[in-house]
């Protein structure tokens, strides 16, 4: 593992302009006494991060996806899957491949961040233009929030239900207020501000919070599944539970709008990972933090909800996938204080680094001068309540096709012309005070790249154009879409959303600027 002492400078040779300077390990800061003075387009928390504050390390982004995937929702999905009729090898084998396909892109637009140490919403300006990289910010914002209002709910929950075991039934049956116990929307609340108390402090204390958040949480479900083993005498017939799929057409079927679906749930980061390889002490460091963190810790949590899972199965009689009401059954007031610490942990850790970080960036690059990264963050917290989105995990259905595989094809459609322009049409090279002003070459038609635009807008119609619902064995539609497809046409790409999108932005973004060559 790589150290998080902050590495000494690159030796070597350093290439300098009077504007920027390109260190040996190609690492790219701002000239010094560069100052970016136009306040409609930077503040401090948009400006490139100097060389001497990228100091995160293999070990800071491994705990970075370590705390992220070890949340309730990610615990779940693999109940989601078997609740849509995989057995518990074919929903661990669909998570682990949705993994590896979705670091792939992580890791493309990741380089940027590190290269630059610019966030995501300023290295969207590179290819959609100063303005322009607004409309890709506020799509990745506005899923952020509804994320944030997800995963503050579960948290919310948590502290009730594990609450109620310590106060007694009284905490549970108080008065309702709009159809909830005054207690459970009291819960919610705490979880807010302290998610709000945390991220405020800065993107340091969020590295320092997620160090020791990662281990801890390991612990915590590694200390559930021992419990429930024991108490069990072994795991239930879950694991023996055949697929009612089979591995023929049926399977087929459910597989590739699923793996979409699953690719969805971590597409939001493979477009705003630049808000965190930001502060990349080395491609090295950020690409192996990445490949170590996100697939194998998915697979191995999926494999861990399905054994505990299975586990509750045995000595329930039911299997309970929602790792806060297993906890809920546990007659130890310590070890009930203990599953309620985890679940805080565990759900800040993904929330504050998933779900806020992005917004707060994408809100203070719609105006600079007024918004500034906590008040971004503050903004995120208030929508996220506002939208009401937990209301989106009530049904697999709905959660998996229409929320993660729709959401899923519109950010496939923005990674594939962020790829294509960084990678294919300007060969990683920037510049970097352009980014910063109307000036420069980033400007484009009043500030809006014509053709990123017409490429988000014929990669989404295709990605997300065809979105169908299924009907159940009554014939009652599962889902918000129409049976033949929004545009019946479409309907055979709708299952694979997110890789149509990319692909189709991909392409057309790349031919439209055939014969473009970068401007140094």
């Amino acid at each position: 593992m790589t150290s998080t002492v902050p590495p000494t400078p690159p030796q070597g040779r350093i290439s300098a302009s009077t504007i920027q300077q390109t260190y040996p390990d190609g690492r790219v800061a701002l000239a010094e006494g560069v100052v970016l003075g136009d306040t409609r387009f930077a503040n401090d928390d948009l400006a490139p991060v100097p060389v001497e504050r990228r100091t995160w390390g293999v070990y800071n982004y491994l705990s970075l996806w370590v705390g992220m995937a070890h949340n309730i929702p990610s615990w779940t999905l693999a109940s989601g899957l078997v609740a849509l009729g995989m057995d518990w090898k074919q929903a661990v084998l669909t998570i682990a491949l949705a993994n590896l396909i979705v670091l792939m892109p992580m890791l493309l637009t990741g380089h940027a961040g590190t290269k630059y140490g610019i966030p995501f919403p300023v290295f969207a300006r590179a290819s959609f233009g100063m303005r322009g990289a607004n409309l890709p910010a506020l799509i990745r914002a506005a899923v952020a929030c509804a994320w944030f209002g997800i995963q503050t709910w579960i948290g919310g929950e948590g502290i009730f239900l594990l609450a109620g075991k310590l106060f007694g039934s009284g905490w549970q049956t108080a008065g309702q207020v709009a159809g909830q116990p005054w207690t459970l929307w009291l819960s919610f609340g705490l979880f807010w501000a302290l998610e709000i108390a945390v991220i405020a402090r800065g993107m340091e204390t969020l590295r320092r919070f997620e160090n020791w958040a990662a281990p801890f949480v390991i612990v915590g479900a590694l200390a559930l599944l021992v419990w429930i083993a024991v108490k069990a005498g072994g795991f239930g017939p879950l694991l023996s539970q055949p697929s009612a799929l089979g591995w023929g057409s049926g399977f087929w079927k459910v597989f590739f709008p699923a793996l979409m679906g699953m690719i969805g749930f971590w597409s939001t980061l493979s477009l705003n990972i630049p808000d965190f390889t930001r502060f990349g002490g080395s491609q090295r460091a950020q690409m192996r933090g990445q490949a170590l963190g996100l697939p194998t810790t998915m697979t191995l949590f999926a494999l861990l909800s399905v054994l505990v899972t299975s586990g509750s199965q045995a000595v329930y009689g039911v299997p309970i996938w929602d790792p806060i009401a297993l906890a809920a059954k546990m007659d130890s007031v310590a070890g009930t204080l203990f599953a309620l610490l985890v679940v805080l942990v565990a759900t800040l850790s993904v929330n504050i680094a998933a779900n806020v970080v992005s917004p707060a960036y994408d809100l203070a690059n719609l105006v600079p001068r007024f918004i500034n990264f906590r008040t971004g963050a503050l903004i995120t917290g208030v929508v996220g309540i506002v939208i009401m989105p937990w209301k989106l995990i009530a049904n697999p259905h709905v959660y998996i096709f229409t929320w993660l595989g729709v959401v899923g094809g519109l950010l496939g459609t923005v990674a594939g012309i962020l790829i294509a322009d960084y990678w294919i049409v300007r060969r990683t090279q920037l510049a970097l005070d352009e980014l910063y002003s109307p000036a420069g070459r980033y400007w484009y038609t009043g500030g809006w790249n014509l053709r990123a635009v017409l490429a988000i807008l014929v990669g989404g119609v295709l990605a997300v154009g065809g979105s169908y619902s299924t009907l159940d064995a009554n014939g009652t539609a599962q889902g918000p879409f129409p049976v033949d497809g929004l545009i019946p046409v479409l309907k055979p790409l709708a299952d694979y959303g997110w890789a149509v999108g990319l692909a189709s932005s991909l392409l057309l973004y790349t031919l439209l600027n055939l014969g473009e060559r970068t401007r140094r």
